[in-house]
């Protein structure tokens, strides 16, 4: 007899029949993930945790894709597209304030969510702290970064 799981699974995945590529691997990717570790007391269970954990991991896969975020630093005020030597030398001002003014915690946490895109969990579990304390700590990083980026660009206009 077939689970609750494959049940579920085999029914969202008709309905999807027509659904974008990234929706059938979060979907499958979920399956895959809660076959076997929960044992749902219906199918209708299942379908509502299947269909949680693929909107979950989808999620997780656009954040994961999302462009490098340090916050609100001005690249350019004048411009709205600034050339690539600009981007460079934003880029390595920013690297220089990491690596010369955040704690070695927060250096981790930027590089590898960041950089990475390893999850906040993932690295939370790495630093043996809490997920809302690595939080706290990426937002008083991008606090750092963009107050002395935006203060120096005040001083140089």
């Amino acid at each position: 007899m077939t689970d609750f799981f494959t049940k579920a699974f085999l029914k969202i995945r008709e309905r999807r029949r027509q659904g974008e590529a990234w929706a059938d691997d979060a979907l499958q990717d979920a399956f895959v993930r809660l076959w076997g570790r929960y044992s749902p007391g219906s199918e209708t269970e299942a379908e509502a945790l299947l269909s949680r954990a693929a909107r979950n991991a989808a999620a997780d896969e656009f954040r994961r894709k999302k462009p490098l975020h340090l916050g609100d630093v001005d690249i350019a005020a004048d411009d709205d597209s600034p050339s690539r030597e600009e981007r460079e030398q934003v880029f390595q001002r920013v690297e220089s304030i990491i690596n010369g003014r955040l704690t070695e915690v927060q250096q981790y946490i930027i590089r590898r969510h960041q950089y990475e895109g390893a999850s906040l969990e993932t690295v939370a579990k790495e630093l043996g702290m809490n997920p809302p304390a690595v939080r706290m700590q990426l937002s008083r990083a991008r606090k750092t970064i963009r107050t002395i980026y935006n203060n120096e660009r005040q001083d140089i206009l």
